[in-house]
């Protein structure tokens, strides 16, 4: 049956929410009103949206997608033996690589906007993304999971400039999709800053270079190290060699500080000092430390610091400087409780007026004024300055981009000048992603990459480069999905609007996911009772411990119950989590669980028009606001 209107008994008069129409002031036949209170002119749809944590996750993960599979909704597909063809964890895994190929990192390291923007937040606390994205990184490593090598070569040659983050995930979606690639990498070693910027209390080497190597291992990955593109090899070559250039710098460079006195030898950046550490030459900060910023960087340079001490002989006393106060420096709260913990002092409204020097040059203070702020804009307090004492003043105040030898990418604001496809305009074929374009976060690298590979692919292919979406994620499919499970969904060869009967449409179902993100005011919270978080331990180590600490004390995975307790709490928004809510409350029975050899994810039930008369209860009863009432219109 198709439905363009409402049923035939129903009155023709436009309905309305108001009490009384326009000159009317008294009730007429109750009775009516009751009529058309429990119907309507509309019929359930089912809207397929984009939930908000997707939408603020930069590297795209379709993370209601793997939490659905923990929690046991998408079970791992059937073998010719009848049998799951893996385990669960390893399903969600495999669909949360889909994107991020960097899963036990990124738990541990990621500040996660994506649970900041999880709707459960509006009824007692965010689900723990990160939490289960550690568990399932840990589970593929301690089972040695691999990649799949692509089952077609596609021929294509691609080069791709820089073996960090960005560079590494679109080495990754390039073998997907078949094309052969080489790494040129400028240091001795890939990774980038998960090699150089992450210090080992947050996460081991052990991880990272598990994680890379399970990127080089698909084959058809050729690695040149110590070859800075520029300077070792030109971009010219590399365009005349390749099919197509992924540039994925980085931003290497730390800012050193602005002050007279800063070109003093013991006055640095803070990713010099990071890379220092992690090449294992960084052995003694002296008695006193003096670090300039308030982001994560900050506190990673204030706690590596803590840790190497005087020689790794005695403490010392570490000081972050930072020009507003402390609950608005950027860096996430539990770097900033770390590095109180192990002992380092926060001077907020504070900034840096020049570097005091000895007679032989070298730093022995920085001489800072405190500072208030009026009308968002800051003001120097007169007769303030004064001297802290430093054997080593730590910048970390931001990044800088080095292009040399890389001319023609930039725009006047020296970063990558990119479109919606991250091609450099005029530049067919040369793409760039990660802090070339802007420093941010890592996860905003490989959601660079996905989206790079995907423009690189359809220009080697002689494809147009599309416009990308505007929720450009990676999306879940529904008429794919079907596929995969053997349902045949044939060609509409008209537009069909409101159907039940017809086989040439998925019944009732429109995916808006690509423009539309579901905010909680669109679910029914009501449905979802308190749950407490499971929550992972965090190991801080005191003032007392701090000295010569450098093991891991980042978070502590879950269990595997916990994971699956914590991936129930998901509440699935903008896609049918399967609660039976419809089906139970609809009063006509119009609503009904589809077959199971026609169902799949977000295909669970469907409506029979016939004896749907509009009463919207099943959208009101929808958790996920995955039902909405549009037929009709």
């Amino acid at each position: 049956m198709s439905l363009t209107s409402a049923p035939s008994e129903q009155s023709s008069t436009k309905l309305t929410l108001r009490l009384f129409r326009d000159g009317d002031n008294t009730w007429k036949r109750w009775q009516d009103k009751i009529q058309e209170a429990d119907a309507s002119y509309k019929c359930p749809t089912y809207i397929q949206s984009a939930p908000p944590c997707q939408g603020s996750c930069p590297a795209g993960e379709d993370i209601r997608g793997w939490l659905n599979i923990v929690r046991g909704i998408e079970k791992p597909p059937l073998g010719p033996d009848g049998k799951p063809s893996m385990p669960w964890q390893e399903y969600a895994w495999r669909r949360l690589t889909e994107c991020n190929p960097f899963p036990a990192i990124m738990g541990r390291v990621c500040p996660a906007p994506c649970q900041g923007s999880c709707n459960r937040n509006q009824v007692e606390d965010h689900v723990g993304i990160n939490s289960v994205e550690q568990f399932l990184g840990n589970y593929a490593i301690e089972h040695g999971l691999g990649f799949a090598k692509p089952q077609l070569e596609s021929g294509k040659r691609i080069a791709i400039v820089g073996g960090g983050v960005s560079g590494l995930s679109a080495a990754y979606q390039l073998r997907k999709r078949g094309h052969t690639c080489t790494i040129f990498e400028a240091y001795s070693r890939l990774g980038g800053m998960l090699s150089f910027g992450l210090p080992d209390y947050r996460t081991t080497q052990d991880v990272v270079q598990a994680e890379i190597k399970r990127i080089t291992d698909m084959g058809g990955i050729e690695v040149k190290l110590n070859t800075r593109v520029g300077k070792d090899v030109s971009m010219d070559a590399l365009r005349a060699q390749y099919d197509a250039v992924f540039v994925g710098i980085g931003a290497q460079g730390g800012t050193r500080l602005d002050v007279p006195g800063a070109d003093a030898p013991n006055c640095i950046d803070a990713l010099s000092m990071l890379r220092a550490y992690n090449e294992g030459t960084l052995k003694d900060v002296g008695d006193n430390v003096v670090v300039i910023g308030g982001g994560n960087t900050a506190m990673d340079a204030a706690a590596v610091a803590a840790r190497i001490g005087n020689k790794g002989q005695k403490q010392a006393k570490i000081v972050i400087a930072y020009r507003r106060t402390v609950a608005e420096m950027p860096a996430d709260q539990h770097e900033k409780d770390a590095v109180v913990s192990a002992g380092v002092e926060m001077a907020p409204l504070l900034i840096p007026v020049s570097v005091v020097k000895d007679a032989h040059g070298k730093a022995t203070a920085l001489r800072v004024a405190r500072v208030k702020w009026v009308n968002k804009k800051m003001q120097l307090i007169e007769g303030t300055e004064y001297d802290i004492a430093a054997n080593l003043i730590v910048s970390a105040v931001g990044q800088f981009i080095q292009w040399e030898g890389l001319d023609g990418i930039k725009n006047p604001k020296d970063k990558a000048n990119v479109d919606s496809a991250l091609q450099v305009p005029g530049q067919p074929g040369v793409f760039v992603g990660g802090d070339a374009i802007n420093p941010d976060l890592l996860t905003t690298a490989i959601g660079h990459a996905r989206i790079a590979a995907e423009g690189i692919d359809a220009y080697v292919s002689g494809k147009a480069v599309d416009k990308r979406p505007k929720v450009d994620k990676c999306l879940f499919n529904l008429p794919r999905d079907l596929a995969k499970r053997g349902v045949k969904i044939e060609t509409v060869a008209e537009p069909l609007r409101g159907t039940c009967d017809s086989k040439a449409a998925i019944h009732n179902f429109d995916d808006r996911s690509d423009r539309y993100t579901i905010p909680a005011e669109a679910l029914f919270l009501g449905h979802f009772a308190y749950t407490a978080r499971n929550q992972r331990a965090f190991r801080p180590v005191d003032a007392e411990h701090v000295l010569g600490d450098h093991a891991e004390h980042s978070w502590e995975a879950l269990t595997a119950a916990q994971a699956q307790a914590e991936a129930k709490r998901c509440m699935s928004c903008g896609l049918c989590f399967e609660c039976d809510n419809c089906v139970m409350y609809c009063p006509q029975g119009a609503v009904a669980r589809v077959p199971k050899k026609q169902a799949s994810i977000g295909r669970y039930v469907e409506t029979d028009y016939a004896k749907c008369i509009g009463c919207h209860i099943c959208r009101d009863v929808c958790p996920t606001g995955y039902i909405q009432m549009g037929l009709g219109e």
